[in-house]
């Protein structure tokens, strides 16, 4: 069984006991929080989607907040004398998937 499900504006394919990293959530590390936006849902070979879906839920545990690798922006005109050097750590929330209602 599985659910594709809208957090935080992406989409993510979701099972039951998978970990996956989204952008920053607001809560606390071990806070439960639930999702109603699922978009699509898979149980036995039989889909639901749309209106069929009305009342589905993911529920979730937040394990930590983290920030991801650095990112180096560099930015230069050739023969101008003009360089800028920028960097920047997206800030994720780890989570795990503990179940979904239909």
């Amino acid at each position: 069984m599985y659910a594709i499900v809208s957090i935080a504006g992406q989409q993510f394919k979701v099972a039951k006991d998978q970990q996956i990293f989204v952008h920053r959530l607001q809560g606390d590390e071990g806070a439960n929080i639930e999702f109603d936006n699922v978009l699509l849902a898979e149980n036995e070979g039989a889909f639901k989607l749309g209106s069929d879906l009305k009342g589905a839920k993911v529920s979730a545990k937040i394990l930590s907040h983290l920030k991801g690798d650095k990112v180096i922006i560099f930015k230069k005109k050739r023969r101008k004398g003009y360089k800028k050097k920028n960097g920047h750590r997206q800030q994720f929330t780890k989570i795990e998937i503990t179940g979904i209602t239909l």
